[in-house]
């Protein structure tokens, strides 16, 4: 009897095949080379948390979080995210430690997909949280963190959007009066259909001036002098100091020398609840979605009855390889194809090479179908065929 499906996989789930992999490993060992050497310590949580605690506290769609009963009833879900379990950590096991805690993790979340679209529901994410430091300092530390190690992976055309939380949120409820408003503006903001939003803004009970305030906000993209021009959409004081924090951020990322890949996007929104202020995600160019992002989330810990202020970045993994553009199966570097009669030679030759720091395959020729095709798999060969001096070598 035929089993059905047994080629399929669960819905947003994927292979990865050995040249993603090991393209992943190569980036992965850059990124936690960068990250160690800025001070930050990485960690891992389980995949496993309770749904009352970290579920509740991800900031992902109910609906798409992965949810398991344990044996005695309690509603487990597979981590959605790392900033909430790195949360429940800093108010926990790390309770003791002193703020400023620079974490870092490497892990798989899952998020369910109702309609699959090429969206995985399963990714890997890499990132840094920095708790308890409540300064744009640590703002602009993290965005030229992230700008770093994408360098260092190999990443050097692609942009940073910086937005502020506060401000769209301070502009809106001047506005249109109430969060339910504010909350239908920013889903058209977040979905990127700025066509629906100045639809929605016309069609809205305003007065003429405000509806030019929110269409004015779709033009606030750009360099620094954006700053000055959002000043004139919100003139109050949590206006200018939102605009004071923005432009403390880019005089700190200009003494990084990262200034020249960030632009300000006050249109920026996140699906990601929890976030307070600035909010960042990183772009290339060859990619047509974020492959980064990250922001401050000074509310979140408090849930965990520690809290602290706090922001961080994650990136996603799959998304920095495509943006890398490596997409060809690369050549073996070497292989060694011998007969029988000539076996323990051939293991021989490979130890000694593999002890100098070299990848050497070991085939046995009767185990090869296609020699020819086979050969072309690797960028150098060595034949030990027949006895020893005879045959091929």
């Amino acid at each position: 009897m035929t089993r059905p499906f047994v080629f399929e996989k669960p819905l947003g789930m994927r292979d990865t095949l050995p040249v993603l992999y090991d393209l992943k490993t190569s980036i992965r060992e850059k990124i936690q080379r960068v990250t160690e050497g800025w001070g930050y310590r990485f960690m891992n949580t389980p995949t496993l948390e309770y749904y009352e605690t970290v579920g509740e506290a991800s900031a992902i769609l109910d609906q798409q979080l992965f949810k398991l009963l344990d044996q005695r009833g309690n509603t487990l879900v597979l981590r959605p995210d790392m900033t909430a379990p790195i949360a429940r950590v800093a108010a926990s096991s790390l309770k003791n430690e002193p703020f400023p805690l620079r974490l870092a993790y490497d892990s798989n979340v899952f998020r369910a997909q109702e309609d699959e679209g090429g969206k995985p529901a399963e990714f890997e994410q890499i990132g840094v949280e920095l708790i308890g430091d409540r300064t744009t300092s640590a703002d602009a530390e993290v965005i030229a963190l992230m700008a770093a190690v994408l360098k260092e992976a190999g990443l050097e055309d692609f942009q940073i959007a910086i937005g502020h939380v506060g401000f769209i949120q301070e502009l809106f409820l001047s506005i249109v009066g109430n969060e339910d408003r504010a909350a239908v503006l920013r889903r058209y903001l977040y979905e990127k259909n700025y066509v629906g939003y100045r639809q929605h803004v016309r069609e809205m009970p305003l007065s003429t001036i405000d509806q030019k305030r929110l269409m004015a906000l779709l033009t606030l993209r750009g360099d620094g002098s954006k700053l000055e021009e959002a000043i004139e959409l919100l003139p109050t004081d949590a206006g200018e100091r939102v605009l004071d924090e923005l432009r403390t951020l880019l005089h700190t990322l200009e003494a990084y020398g990262v200034a020249n890949q960030v632009k300000f996007d006050f249109t920026l929104v996140s699906h990601m609840s929890y976030y307070t202020g600035v909010v960042f995600e990183g772009y290339a160019n060859n990619l047509g979605v974020p492959f980064s992002n990250g922001g401050r989330y000074d509310e979140l810990l408090s849930r965990f009855d520690r809290p602290a202020q706090a922001t961080g970045f994650g990136i996603r993994l799959d998304h920095l390889a495509e943006a890398l553009g490596v997409t060809s199966e690369e050549k073996l570097p070497y292989a060694i194809i011998f007969s029988p009669e000539r076996r323990e030679e051939a293991i021989q030759q490979a130890s000694e090479r593999r002890a100098n720091g070299e990848k050497v395959v070991v085939q046995e020729l009767s185990g090869v179908t296609n020699l020819d095709a086979y050969s072309e798999r690797f960028d150098d060969v060595t034949y030990l065929i027949g006895k020893n001096g005879k045959g091929m070598l």
